[in-house]
């Protein structure tokens, strides 16, 4: 069955879902789900390749044995209606009424940020350039950017600059996308510069709400964020492990599963 063509960014996202599931692609299978040419797909493999997310073979491209950062504009397409209903749910779970809210990098809390556009004195803190870049036209809320030095693969202003900018600030509700949450390794990311931003969100924040699709859970990356117990809720997905959703309430944290 024909995937039918798609932008450039999801037909990579769905590529190295491919590769992730299979091990490796065909070129000429690809072209042909796609409706594109064998050298368009060349083409796309090839930019995977330098980026160091598949290693190119003569027919196609396989798997690398690394554990990478996926770069968030190939991210959105994965995971893509889990993303969606936990962003929905969060925005339910928010109070009413002003509010100073927090929000971290990534592709769930830029799909929440979308759904609070419209939301009256509500004032948003957020070391995201996506994010910023959604809210700065909405005359109704009030937007904090952090400054830093921004990450192409998460979009995120990070480092001392963030740091410093985000310990002056207090803000009620953080919520915090992350790559990786457990009851043993708490929250985790690929990069530890980006971890310890987000740590300095998390430390300025009265309440600590984590975003996180069901592949997220019970999964620890390389850099810790924060433990376990410095989590309020975590809103999730029904895919989630169910022994690491028991474990994580088991910690104290309130799990919240989105339909």
């Amino acid at each position: 069955m024909s995937l039918s063509p798609l932008r450039r960014a999801d037909r990579m996202s769905t590529i190295l879902e491919l590769v992730a599931r299979n091990g490796s692609v065909d070129a000429g299978a690809l072209a042909g789900e796609f409706g594109v040419s064998t050298a368009t797909i060349r083409r796309d493999l090839q930019v995977l390749e330098d980026q160091r997310l598949v290693a190119r073979t003569h027919g196609g491209a396989v798997a690398v044995d690394v554990a990478y950062e996926l770069p968030v504009r190939y991210r959105t397409g994965q995971h893509r209606e889990e993303k969606a209903a936990v962003a929905k749910r969060t925005a339910q779970l928010l109070p009413h009424g002003p509010l100073t809210l927090g929000l971290s990098g990534g592709t769930t809390t830029l799909l929440l940020s979308r759904l609070l556009a419209d939301r009256v004195d509500l004032t948003v803190v957020t070391n995201a350039l996506n994010i910023g870049s959604e809210l700065v036209l909405r005359p109704r809320l009030k937007l904090i950017m952090t400054g830093g030095v921004s990450r192409t693969q998460s979009y995120e202003l990070v480092g001392p600059i963030a740091d410093q900018a985000l310990s002056g600030l207090n803000i009620e509700i953080a919520v915090v996308g992350v790559d990786g949450i457990s009851a043993r390794g708490g929250l985790t990311t690929h990069d530890e510069i980006e971890a310890h931003t987000n740590a300095a969100m998390i430390r300025r924040a009265d309440r600590v709400m984590v975003v996180a699709d069901g592949s997220k859970v019970g999964r620890t990356c390389l850099a810790a964020i924060a433990p376990i117990t410095d989590v309020a809720t975590l809103v999730t997905d029904a895919t989630a492990d169910p022994e690491q959703v028991t474990a994580i309430r088991r910690a104290g944290v309130e799990v919240v599963v989105a339909e």
